[in-house]
């Protein structure tokens, strides 16, 4: 720069295309291999859907506690459902109206779900059907995975917990 002494030009003298091209290549790798280190962790998926099954399990307990009619929960390995049925009487013996059965396709907490994690294996001691009692024997759900396992409890009081 003409009119400067040397001191002036190289105080402002500022960084070069190179250096700011080398630099970001060096973030870019260190990026790339913090991101690479970082392991997902494979049961996350069966978690999620275990914590959304607890959360629906106690949005159809308050379903059934306000309206008083009992609802069902039915699961494979693709995916779960609840739902509710009108009884009928099979000479003298109660069965479920199979024309009459609400699987509450159009209630967005309660509608028929996909599980995220995959084919899941589903254990249960019992048949899980949930009924306007406030207090009853504790029951457990066993998801299983290729990835592990997971439980969703439910205590004597109604609580949902996932383990």
């Amino acid at each position: 720069v003409a009119g400067m002494n040397p001191r002036q030009a190289c105080a402002q003298r500022g960084f070069t295309l190179i250096e700011l091209m080398v630099v970001l290549v060096i973030v870019g790798i260190a990026t790339a291999a913090l991101g690479l280190s970082v392991r997902s962790d494979p049961i996350r998926l069966l978690r999620d859907d275990a914590q959304r099954l607890a959360e629906r399990f106690a949005v159809a307990q308050s379903e059934v506690r306000s309206d008083g009619r009992s609802i069902a929960w039915q699961a494979d390995a693709d995916g779960y459902r609840f739902v509710r049925g009108a009884w009928m009487d099979d000479g003298g013996v109660p069965v479920v109206d199979p024309f009459h059965v609400e699987d509450f396709r159009r209630d967005a907490a309660l509608r028929p779900q996909r599980w995220q994690a995959g084919p899941v294996r589903v254990a249960s001691g019992a048949a899980v059907v949930l009924t306007p009692e406030w207090f009853g024997q504790p029951w457990r759900v066993v998801l299983s995975s290729a990835a592990g396992q997971v439980e969703v409890r439910r205590d004597a009081s109604g609580r949902f917990k996932v383990q």
